[in-house]
């Protein structure tokens, strides 16, 4: 299982969970997973989140691994500068 921080206001989608578990070993796993565990996320999801990956913030890299000690960060899509 990975445990997933789930940011601000994704929090609503996951009965105002901050964290929650999921099987998953990639990235697009995490998502593909979350949606089903959490159907409120679909949207979001759909329109662009970013996730963290020990620190490394990923959007879009379907096949990155995740290790289950990995601390995992979902949050709304992060862009500008």
């Amino acid at each position: 299982m990975i445990k997933v921080r789930i940011w601000g206001s994704l929090q609503k989608a996951t009965n105002n969970n901050e964290h929650v578990e999921v099987e998953a070993e990639n990235f697009k796993q995490l998502l593909d997973n979350l949606c089903l565990k959490y159907p409120e996320l679909k949207p979001q999801i759909s329109r662009g989140v970013s996730v963290a990956i020990d620190g490394i913030i990923y959007k879009n890299s379907w096949f990155t691994p995740i290790k289950p000690e990995s601390e995992v960060v979902l949050m709304p899509y992060m862009v500008g500068g």
